[in-house]
C-alpha cells in the first residue's frame, strides 16, 4: 500500500499496474503547453523517468513545444488508462533536465531515432515524405556507426509538480478524486466531488 500522502508512491503504484495491465504504452502522456498569450496546445510523449524532483519526457527543443515551454514554462500532463479506469492529471513549472541526463538518455535510443533526432526538423512545414528520407540518408552517412552525438536542439524536460489528481472511475459516475497541492511543508491532500 502506497504512503497515503506521497503522491509519487502513488503514481509508481497506478504506473505499476498500467505497465501490467495496459494493453500499448502504459507512459503515454497528453503533455498541455501554451503560448506566452495562452493559447494551448496538446499532443501525446511518453515519460521516461520519474523521481521525487518531476516527470521527465524528451524531444526536440526548437518543436512547437520546445518554443511554447521556451515561453511559457507552465505546464500539465494527462496519464490515461482505460483498461484500468483511470486518469492522473499533474500541474506544473517545467524545467531543463541536465546535459547528462540527456545524453545518457539520447545513447539508449535506437540508432535510427538517434538519426532521426538530427534529420527532422519537428513541427516544420515538410513539403513530401522523399524530403525526411534524404535528410535521414545524409545524417547516415554523416554518422555510418554508433557514435552518433546527441544535436544541441534535442533534450528533456522535467515537469515540476504543485498539483496532482487521481481520479477512479466508480459505478454511477461517483467518481474517486484524489488530489496533492505542495506546499512549502510537501503536500496537502484532499478530496473532490466527481
Amino acid at each position: 500500500m502506497p504512503d497515503a500522502a506521497d503522491p509519487f508512491a502513488l503514481f509508481a503504484a497506478w504506473m505499476a499496474e498500467a505497465s501490467a495491465k495496459e494493453i500499448n504504452d502504459p507512459n503515454a502522456m497528453t503533455l498541455a503547453t501554451a503560448t506566452a498569450g495562452g493559447v494551448p496546445s496538446a499532443r501525446i510523449v511518453l515519460l521516461k523517468g520519474v523521481d521525487p524532483r518531476g516527470f521527465v519526457f524528451y524531444t526536440n527543443t526548437r518543436s512547437r513545444k520546445g518554443a511554447e515551454l521556451t515561453e511559457n514554462p507552465a505546464a500539465a500532463l494527462l496519464f490515461h488508462w482505460k483498461t484500468l479506469q483511470r486518469q492522473i492529471r499533474i500541474e506544473g513549472r517545467v524545467e531543463h533536465v541536465t546535459d547528462t541526463e540527456a545524453d545518457t538518455y539520447y545513447a539508449s535510443r535506437p540508432r535510427i531515432s538517434r538519426l532521426g533526432a538530427w534529420a527532422s526538423i519537428q513541427s516544420r512545414r515538410l513539403g513530401e515524405r522523399g524530403e525526411l528520407e534524404a535528410r535521414l540518408k545524409s545524417y547516415e552517412a554523416e554518422y555510418p556507426g554508433e557514435d552518433i552525438p546527441r544535436p544541441p536542439h534535442w533534450s528533456g524536460y522535467r515537469l515540476l509538480p504543485d498539483y496532482l489528481e487521481f481520479w477512479q472511475d466508480m459505478p454511477f459516475r461517483l467518481h474517486d478524486r484524489t488530489t496533492f497541492t505542495r506546499t512549502a511543508d510537501g503536500w496537502t491532500t484532499a478530496k473532490l466531488y466527481p
